[in-house]
């Protein structure tokens, strides 16, 4: 009998997690200092825990801010996945930086991560003073499933008016739920996500099909982009999300959102935490150099 595809989801949560919590000896960024502390945010779904990381000590201040959300599928949890990426942007584009912990599939589906995602991005813009930073220069990103959160939360704050990223960072999402994962391809023989593992991460965070054409959860299929903030869009050359995400990046800017796209070549997904090391460390620093542009005006 096959196994159903929340029990299939919870076995990769086992198997991958400690995986993928595991980053390139040399994408670690061991000299730069890690200035955290833990921060619990209340949300109509839920606490949330996050990780603050805070700039320099020279930083001036209010510093401005910056709220990552990490990949996985959205069904592995492990923040700590982009401790290296989130340590690096909080030195490099003098921010701090907002690490969240969002909760997973199959305990939790569509529309908790979303609706968790997007709370906590509006408490961040909204206390500024009581966190120590200056949440009227916001931006938002995040990696792989955690850029398709991204997207949905800069979707929502459009809708409601509530708050305006200066910059949205969408890196190696998955933006289009609908098509089948057979259909995407890749130029290696063997990229990191087969089409049996997609479809797992799919079923277990939105099981029932009707709703994977949501805006929320396949960005790519939204035809009303106008308005939303800036992009910066990283695609991988070998990932078979490489299509969808240039995709995106056209769209967004035919319906007149600024947008810097980069295709990195020769590299598959999750590049960034496990290598090749120069191609990792260049999407890093491109964050970085993009965010301290962008939140500096």
């Amino acid at each position: 009998m096959p196994l159903s595809p929340r029990v299939q989801a919870r076995g990769i949560q086992l198997l991958l997690g400690r995986m993928m919590s595991r980053v390139h000896k040399d994408l670690r960024f061991a000299d730069i200092p890690k200035r955290t502390e833990a921060l619990l945010v209340e949300t109509g779904a839920g606490t949330v825990p996050c990780t603050v990381y805070r700039p320099p000590s020279d930083t001036a201040t209010p510093a401005p801010v910056y709220v990552n959300f990490h990949g996985g599928g959205f069904v592995v949890g492990r923040p700590e996945q982009d401790d290296h990426i989130c340590r690096y942007i909080a030195a490099a584009a003098s921010c701090v930086v907002i690490n969240v912990d969002y909760a997973v599939a199959p305990q939790r589906q569509f529309p908790v991560p979303v609706t968790q995602a997007y709370d906590v991005t509006a408490w961040v813009a909204e206390n500024g003073p009581t966190g120590g930073w200056d949440g009227s220069r916001l931006a938002v990103g995040g990696h792989s499933a955690g850029a398709n959160l991204t997207a949905a939360v800069c979707r929502i704050a459009r809708d409601r008016g509530t708050f305006s990223p200066r910059l949205q960072i969408i890196d190696s999402a998955p933006l289009d739920q609908i098509a089948d994962p057979a259909t995407k391809q890749s130029l290696i023989a063997k990229p990191l996500l087969s089409p049996q593992l997609m479809r797992v991460f799919t079923a277990a965070y939105v099981p029932d099909p009707a709703h994977r054409a949501d805006p929320l959860v396949s960005p790519a299929l939204a035809d009303d982009l106008a308005g939303l903030p800036p992009a910066l869009v990283i695609t991988a050359e070998n990932d078979r999300l490489r299509e969808e995400g240039d995709a995106y990046a056209k769209a967004l800017e035919a319906a007149g959102v600024p947008v810097v796209h980069r295709v990195f070549q020769g590299v598959d997904h999750y590049f960034t935490h496990t290598g090749p090391v120069p191609a990792g460390k260049a999407a890093i620093d491109m964050m970085a150099t993009t965010l301290r542009t962008a939140l500096s005006v």
